[in-house]
């Protein structure tokens, strides 16, 4: 099964949490933050959406940067990805 965004929506898959600090103190699974990076799986197609003309600016497998709790969280053949609509990706990461 795919997954075929609508819209101005976008499919990512969210990188995998520190598990030890900078210093070298590991991490309890209730201490880690939500990773906000992520890999961009698959784009909608953009459109007219509110009356507003919404040009895609990501691409299939750049790096990002998303809202902390933004998004959908969906599993799809024991994978989870997120779909999160393009304003809530903050930045593209190079």
């Amino acid at each position: 099964m795919t997954l075929k965004p609508l819209a101005d929506r976008v499919v990512v898959k969210m990188t995998e949490a520190e598990e030890t600090t900078k210093s070298g103190i590991i991490l309890a699974a209730a201490a880690k933050e939500k990773p906000q990076v992520a890999e961009v799986v698959a784009v909608g197609p953009g459109g007219m959406i509110d009356g507003k003309e919404i040009v895609m600016t990501v691409q299939v497998g750049q790096k990002v940067i998303t809202s902390k709790y933004s998004g959908t969280e969906v599993k799809c053949d024991g994978v989870e990805y997120t779909i999160v609509k393009q304003s809530d990706i903050l930045a593209i990461v190079e």
